[in-house]
């Protein structure tokens, strides 16, 4: 017989490097989730990501245990990586901040496909290319 599900919520964290401080902590243990096991398992399965962003998924069941679902770091983040700026402009349509190559933006579409609901790699490259925009990050074309 399959556990029942008591919640479902999403969180960011550095990979590889969460603690149980705020804010990650107040949120795991507001739903149930022991904070200290939580941050052990996490940090197993992201330590390769060194400190990058990425997204997690957490099932909490009945009897207090956890799923994690490890996603990929959202776009803003391997967008605002790869052209090594600290964040996006604070007005895209007239402060631009960066320029996106066809290869940085086929490399960044490639690695988040899996999270996309894109059809093809060219369908996930327009979706990151409009990430970038709203960034004020130019997209060569």
């Amino acid at each position: 017989m399959a556990k029942k599900i008591t919640k479902q919520f999403k969180i960011l964290a550095p990979g590889g490097k969460a603690t149980p401080a705020p804010p990650l902590g107040p949120v795991l243990g507001a739903n149930g989730v022991n904070p200290g096991q939580f941050i052990s398992k996490f940090n197993d399965a992201t330590r390769e990501l060194n400190g990058r962003v990425v997204g997690c998924i957490v099932t909490v069941y009945a009897d207090r245990t956890f799923d994690l679902e490890i996603k990929s770091s959202p776009s803003s983040v391997l967008i605002a990586t790869a052209l090594k700026i600290e964040k996006g402009s604070g007005k895209p349509n007239t402060d631009k901040v960066g320029k996106l190559s066809q290869a940085q933006l086929r490399k960044i579409a490639e690695d988040k496909m899996k999270d996309l609901n894109a059809g093809s790699i060219e369908a996930a490259m327009r979706v990151i290319a409009g990430t970038a925009r709203s960034m004020g990050v130019t997209v060569e074309a």
